[in-house]
């Protein structure tokens, strides 16, 4: 059986170990980068459903588009690997993510002819290779995280690497929003399309100059022992077959509640808030991701029992203070007051009931997913069911019990897989196609039946998740404690 290993041979384990805890950092500045570019989505919803009078639907091809792309792509990859071998691990991980990053620049250039003409087609088509290009860097950053340390402690690297792709999904609301809208004016539909055209642009540029310097800069280079073989390998462990399907409604529960959450605010049988006052929220639902994954990159870590608790409620204080700083600086800015602090307490409380999942899962991710999983499926079903301040906190509290999913399903999944690893990473990152698919689901339910009853796709993917946590991940498993 074939094995990974780095291609470069250290004299000392200290300079391996450097040279990874380098690679480590430089990586997961690309999630943060892909956080923020996916969370923008969720503002060009709105702004498109009113620009070119859209229903939910249509609006929600911007979700399908984008993730659309993933599926496209990694199939593509798939296809490719099965025919002729893995591609990353015949150009290496460095190369694809340069390539990544290159066709996202391209995909954000194309804004700017879209703007021009006014066409939502357009748009829609430079989405999907903005879109294209993600996927090609998730493909290759995902594994090459998992690999860059002891394989035990990989759910802890891939979660505090997701912990900063949240932060960007956290102030997005805010700093995309005054791109694309205007400091006075945030999540308002003035100025048109042609508001997209500097913000997507400058991020185009972003990409490329990171593109230039991941080629230029010196990374640790994983590849494997032995042939790159040609074949659908993946598919014959059996418990990632079940990952594959977990990662499916991961992405896409945790995309469309991220997508529905000014509209469902916005409804009069909910809470009838205007746009401009919900969109201050998605702060605190992406940023209760942030939080959990903080939470959780410390407790799969090694760091020692004793130390743990105090770490992670640490980093549950700073992530909400960071949260509600970026929230509250965002209503000075656009209604001239900040927020009351006491009128979170509700979000607050559900951050001290994550913190105590954290402890009843002790350090088990698979334990963990199937909680999780468990206070999603109620959260969501009071969010079905009930009206005012408590729909508010019980849809956003979502995102709290989102934030562990990716990576610990990402890491149980491809666990064991060996040569296998990158023709399972392509794979599981097609299943982000969840994210194009389900939104669409629910728009389509919400146009019929409203915007609660639209929620049910979101049950589902739950309930897929709490059988995946406490059963699916053990099936076929030689090992079977995880």
């Amino acid at each position: 059986m074939a094995s990974i290993s780095s291609s470069t041979e250290p004299t000392a384990n200290s300079s391996a170990r450097n040279g990874n805890h380098f690679a480590f950092i430089i990586v997961t500045s690309l999630f943060f980068m892909w956080g923020f570019i996916s969370c923008m989505n969720d503002l060009l919803i709105p702004k498109f459903k009113a620009d070119f009078n859209l229903n939910q639907t249509q609006a929600n091809l911007v979700q399908f588009a984008f993730f659309g792309a993933y599926f496209l792509v990694s199939l593509s990859y798939f296809l490719i690997s099965a025919a002729k071998g893995d591609p990353i691990n015949k150009i290496g991980y460095k190369n694809g993510l340069v390539l990544g990053l290159l066709v996202a620049g391209i995909g954000c250039f194309l804004f700017y002819p879209a703007a021009e003409t006014k066409q939502y087609p357009l748009f829609l088509g430079a989405l999907i290779v903005l879109g294209a290009g993600v996927t090609i860097i998730q493909i290759a950053a995902n594994p090459y995280v998992t690999i860059l340390g002891p394989e035990e402690t990989a759910p802890s690297r891939l979660n505090l690497s997701q912990g900063l792709n949240s932060l960007g999904y956290v102030i997005t609301p805010l700093v995309g929003g005054i791109l694309l809208f205007g400091s006075k004016e945030i999540y308002t539909s003035s100025g048109g399309v042609n508001a997209v055209k500097l913000p997507y642009v400058g991020l185009g540029i972003a990409f490329v100059i990171l593109a230039a310097i991941f080629k230029m800069i010196s990374l640790p280079n994983f590849s494997q022992e032995g042939k790159i073989e040609a074949g659908v390998k993946a598919f014959h462990h059996k418990h990632f077959v079940w990952g594959w399907l977990a990662i499916f409604f991961y992405v896409g529960s945790e995309v469309t509640v991220g997508s529905i959450l000014i509209n469902y605010l916005k409804d009069p049988g909910v809470m009838g808030m205007p746009e401009e006052t919900s969109a201050k929220f998605l702060s605190f639902y992406w940023g209760g991701t942030m939080i959990g994954r903080l939470m959780g990159a410390i407790s799969l870590s090694n760091v020692r029992s004793s130390m743990k608790y105090p770490f992670m409620a640490l980093a549950a204080i700073i992530g909400t203070g960071i949260i509600f700083l970026n929230a509250t600086f965002k209503e000075n800015l656009t209604h001239g007051h900040y927020i009351d602090p006491m009128t979170i307490l509700p979000y607050v409380g559900m951050v001290v009931m994550s913190f105590v999942f954290f402890v009843l899962g002790r350090s088990n991710p698979g334990r963990m997913i199937g909680l999780f999983a468990l206070v999603a499926v109620a959260l969501t079903c009071f969010s079905m069911g009930s009206k005012g301040e408590w729909a508010l906190w019980s849809i956003i509290g979502i995102g709290l019990f989102n934030s562990i999913m990716w990576s610990n399903i990402f890491s149980l999944s491809i666990r064991g897989l060996g040569k296998d690893t990158s023709q399972g990473s392509s794979l599981l990152v097609m299943m982000i196609v969840g994210g194009a698919i389900m939104p669409l689901i629910q728009g389509a339910l919400m146009d019929k039946f409203g915007v609660r009853m639209s929620l049910g796709i979101v049950l589902v993917g739950y309930l897929y998740l709490a059988f995946y946590g406490w059963k699916g991940h053990k099936i076929g498993r030689t090992e079977t404690a995880a």
